[in-house]
């Protein structure tokens, strides 16, 4: 992922095993990263059981807030494609039964969407 899409507020991918180095710990028995993407100093991560939220805190960034949402929780999603002139696309999820989305998160276009839809289509229509 490059500087200026990370500054634009753009996420980029994560390789797995960067993500079991780094978040290995918060995983259960049984549970196994999909996909995971990194925005600045925040990362979310896409499990079999549950999606992630890592959010750095602070001018340090040491106070560490760590969000589980379980697949169950959320109601809709959409992801909106980057068009010819955009440099980003867009994932927006619902959690229970709120009217504006509570999770809206913004992809450079080396992110296929579509592999994130395909992850929360998987567990979410379960």
């Amino acid at each position: 992922m490059g500087l200026f899409s990370a500054l634009l507020g753009n996420a980029g991918s994560i390789s797995q095993e960067t993500l079991l180095n780094e978040y290995g710990k918060l995983l259960i028995a049984d549970e196994e990263i999909e996909l995971g993407f990194k925005l600045i100093r925040d990362v979310f991560i896409f499990t079999n059981k549950r999606m992630i939220l890592i959010e750095k805190q602070g001018l340090t960034g040491s106070k560490i807030d760590y969000k589980s949402i379980t697949y169950k929780s959320i109601t809709r999603f959409s992801i909106e494609t980057a068009g010819p002139f955009d440099l980003e696309a867009e994932l927006k999820i619902w959690v229970s039964s709120e009217q504006l989305p509570s999770i809206v998160k913004q992809f450079n276009r080396a992110v296929n969407v579509y592999d994130v839809q395909k992850v929360l289509a998987t567990y979410v229509l379960k």
